[in-house]
């Protein structure tokens, strides 16, 4: 093909790029342990370096760098994940549904006390590798989660890695469906299509999503179709994708109340009269009916959402599911805590007044303090336009990660897609800065070193403040000038 021969004729020093990254995809694939903390960060800090020269050389090329998206995710295709270890959880309910058990109601420290199942392959490996925490709890993955850990076991062969490439297959077709719909909805807002590699080319995302064998990816494809169906007026539909979404990690459900000026402060459209060309006319009834309207769609929204994921769950539902379930999302408030910010403040006072760890207490108050400011963004801020919705979005996610207990890396990922259909950028500093918080595992005790945490912190609280206020200023001044000047 002609493209291909001028692909190697004019784009030599990208396509160069391309293959020293792959080169250290590869290294980080198969020739690193997380323990390894220098050559961690060497090989992170190195393909940020290459992707941004890509970046440069390659101007955007669309074919070539959705070419280097996907060779770079190959590279991973037969590596077992390096700097996580969830993926043994996931292989183990997915063999638990396959022959017939509900996870939700059984732990495998209980199950292994039970004896060997038949038809369960590797599962002594499976529950080793797990580790006592992931064992000793219930599941926590909600149901669409769980059925791609079956189609994941599904995959041609009875080993560990062929799981792994069965589910790893998943993530990657997620991207892709990610790079196509966030195109889509970019062009529709008529922003630039090219920001969307800021996302499937970064290798933040790369590593922690293909590598890591993380499903924020799948839950990131639902969630961006779910709003370009939404963006071209297709609610009913965008309202079924948003609960696939949930119902692969439970993180949307924190933007439910968002969506409430979208249907409430729509613009009533007039179809006729455009078409006519003439002027829509207003009467005194027409700003009453049209939020009695709004409200309408929004509880149908709503309900839509919540049908559909109580019908993902009905396969799976009980009274003990429910209990079991609940307490096990809850240990994430009040039991882990790892690379927290406002939380580990919140701790140190903790401990100088009591003298002991009130996570119990902190833990409780915190989500709390989470709800209030998306209830705030969801009431006082004008979401009824794309940009608008996903940047309170973002805010509302940013400032729950910034007051949880823990914030694992991948949980960011969100945070980086969300950033390429607004002005925020922080999230791509900190798809950077995150990879300190892997300095944890560089002892035996796997302790972190809270200055190491404070400077990911500080630099993080930097950009965003920055662009929270500050930013903000500049550009309404560069503004002013250039109408001055006009």
């Amino acid at each position: 093909m002609q493209w291909v021969s001028n692909l190697f004729k004019y784009h030599k020093i990208p396509l160069l790029f391309i293959v020293l990254s792959c080169g250290f995809y590869s290294a980080f694939a198969y020739d690193l342990a997380r323990t390894d903390v220098t050559k961690l960060l060497t090989l992170y800090i190195v393909l940020f370096v290459f992707t941004s020269q890509l970046f440069k050389t390659s101007g955007f090329y669309f074919r070539l760098l959705v070419i280097a998206s996907i060779a770079f995710r190959l590279c991973f295709i037969f590596s077992i994940p390096n700097l996580s270890q969830d993926f043994y959880r996931f292989i183990w309910d997915g063999q638990m549904i396959r022959i017939g058990f509900n996870p939700y109601l059984t732990t495998p420290d209980f199950q292994m006390e039970l004896g060997i199942l038949s038809g369960f392959p590797n599962q002594i490996e499976l529950y080793n590798g797990m580790g006592e925490l992931s064992a000793s709890h219930f599941s926590n993955y909600p149901p669409l989660h769980q059925l791609f850990f079956v189609i994941g076991n599904l995959f041609p062969g009875k080993s560990i890695l062929s799981s792994v490439i069965g589910m790893r297959l998943i993530i990657i077709a997620a991207d892709i469906g990610t790079l196509y719909f966030g195109k889509k909805l970019l062009e529709r807002l008529k922003l630039p299509s090219k920001h969307i590699f800021w996302y499937i080319l970064n290798p933040f995302i790369i590593i922690e999503l293909t590598g890591n064998l993380h499903f924020e990816g799948v839950m990131i494809f639902f969630l961006i179709w779910s709003l370009y169906l939404l963006r071209s007026g297709k609610w009913q539909w965008a309202a079924v994708i948003f609960a696939c979404s949930i119902s692969v990690k439970l993180i949307p459900l924190m933007f439910l109340p968002l969506f409430f000026w979208w249907f409430i402060n729509k613009p009533k459209r007039n179809s006729v009269a455009k078409t006519l060309n003439q002027p829509v006319v207003k009467s005194e009834d027409a700003e009453p009916q049209k939020h009695q309207k709004g409200l309408l769609r929004l509880i149908s929204f709503y309900g839509i959402v919540l049908a559909t994921t109580l019908l993902l769950f009905l396969p799976f539902f009980s009274v003990e599911f429910v209990t079991n379930y609940s307490k096990t999302v809850g240990l994430w408030f009040g039991n882990f805590e790892f690379n927290a910010s406002i939380y580990y403040l919140a701790r140190a006072i903790g401990y100088g007044i009591t003298g002991y760890n009130e996570i119990a207490i902190i833990g409780k108050v915190l989500p709390l303090i989470a709800l209030l400011i998306i209830l705030g963004l969801s009431f006082m801020r004008n979401n009824d336009s794309i940009p608008n919705l996903i940047s309170s979005m973002l805010l509302a996610f940013t400032f729950y990660l910034f007051l949880s207990t823990t914030v694992h890396p991948w949980y960011i990922a969100t945070l980086v897609i969300f950033s390429v259909f607004t002005n925020y950028k922080f999230p791509l500093i900190w798809s950077l800065v995150i990879v300190l918080s892997y300095m944890a595992y560089s002892n035996a005790e796997n302790s972190e070193n809270l200055w190491i945490v404070g400077v990911e912190y500080v630099i993080v609280f930097s950009v965003f403040i920055w662009e929270l206020f500050y930013k903000k200023d500049s550009t309404k001044k560069a503004n002013s000038k250039k109408l001055a000047s006009s």
